[in-house]
């Protein structure tokens, strides 16, 4: 980001000919950017290759790439977004899909206010893996959680071996779980899978105890972390799957 001043030389010998900085006009000064209102943390889990991390790029940064890297335990990139006249600084976590590094991602659980839970619609196994990744939500996240069922790579459709109706089928088994399907690819419903999750994460929250976040370091800007806190136990209720 460009801190301004372009390539202009305001400097003594320019200023001195320059009638528009002549008889005592100042140079307006630029407004620094408006600090975001508050933060959220959304990550995003399923099994190895569904289309996690292009889903994420394709948000935070509008590029797609077709050979992507497994992710290795963790990654996160930033965004900020405006809903419901807020500005809203979006934290959001890519997470490993191979079982080995669980032990490492269920630690970002617990602060996520949204759960993106992704599949690829043309590999059955990812689907059959959901009441895996359901068992780590009930586990380790917060009741409060936003989830949202995402059927990824909507581009391959001829390849296609989960249908939409199986998908609606399993979210509706969840109490509060929205589905979606999309194309990281294609640049289809991307948006509108993360915009829709915060707004539905919004709508939740109580104007009390927004206002009350907003003053603590919850939701204050501080440096991003790169350790999750200590785990929480094992909560005692579990959503049905």
């Amino acid at each position: 980001r460009r801190a301004g001043g372009g390539g202009l030389d305001l400097g003594a010998g320019s200023a001195a000919g320059s009638p528009a900085l002549s008889g005592g006009q100042s140079r307006r000064r630029k407004q620094p950017p408006r600090p975001a209102d508050f933060k959220l943390q959304v990550i995003i889990i399923g099994s190895r290759g569904v289309g996690k991390t292009s889903l994420m790029e394709r948000f935070t940064d509008d590029t797609f790439c077709e050979a992507c890297k497994s992710t290795v335990g963790v990654d996160f990139k930033i965004k900020t977004v405006e809903l419901r006249g807020k500005k809203i600084r979006l934290q959001i976590w890519d997470t490993a899909g191979q079982e080995r590094f669980n032990s490492i991602t269920s630690a970002y659980y617990r602060s996520a206010k949204g759960i993106i839970l992704v599949y690829d619609i043309t590999k059955k196994e990812t689907f059959d893996d959901l009441p895996k990744w359901m068992k780590m939500i009930d586990k380790y996240a917060s009741e409060d959680a936003e989830l949202l069922l995402v059927g990824n790579k909507l581009d391959c459709e001829v390849d296609r071996e989960i249908t939409r109706q199986q998908g609606e089928k399993f979210a509706q088994q969840i109490t509060g779980m929205r589905f979606c399907e999309a194309s990281a690819k294609d640049n289809f419903n991307v948006d509108e899978i993360f915009l829709k999750l915060v707004d539905d994460i919004l709508k939740k929250m109580p104007l009390d105890v927004i206002r009350n976040e907003l003053s603590n370091s919850i939701l204050s800007l501080q440096p991003e972390p790169e350790i999750p806190p200590e785990l929480p136990p094992p909560r005692p209720h579990v959503r049905c799957c």
